[in-house]
């Protein structure tokens, strides 16, 4: 489960960046010390971890890459949560929502 609410923070975190309502996004997962931050420059998306740069992107790149995933995730294994489980419907919501700021790019 804690899989999936880091989903729905990375979602929503990545959202607010393709947006344009803010340059700079930090991600941690939660239970873990895995961090990203995601910076807008002129030439995309730059992408770093605790260990150093890792890819500079376009918005569109980073938001198909991420909805996939998300979406692969959200098919593989939601059904496996329980039906009362709050966080199903955090997973959906966060994917419409993601889903509407990405479809622009």
């Amino acid at each position: 489960m804690m899989i999936h609410i880091s989903v729905v923070l990375l979602l929503d975190t990545l959202r607010v960046l393709l947006q344009g309502r803010s340059t700079t996004a930090s991600f941690v997962g939660v239970g873990s010390s895995f961090r990203l931050a995601f910076r807008a420059t002129k030439a995309g998306i730059s992408v770093t971890s605790t260990s150093g740069k890792l890819a500079v992107v376009s918005r569109a790149a980073l938001a198909a890459a991420v909805l996939r995933a998300a979406e692969e995730l959200t098919d593989a294994t939601l059904e496996a949560l329980p039906a009362d489980d709050g966080v199903r419907g955090d997973v959906t919501a966060a994917l419409n929502k993601f889903r509407s700021a990405a479809r622009p790019l």
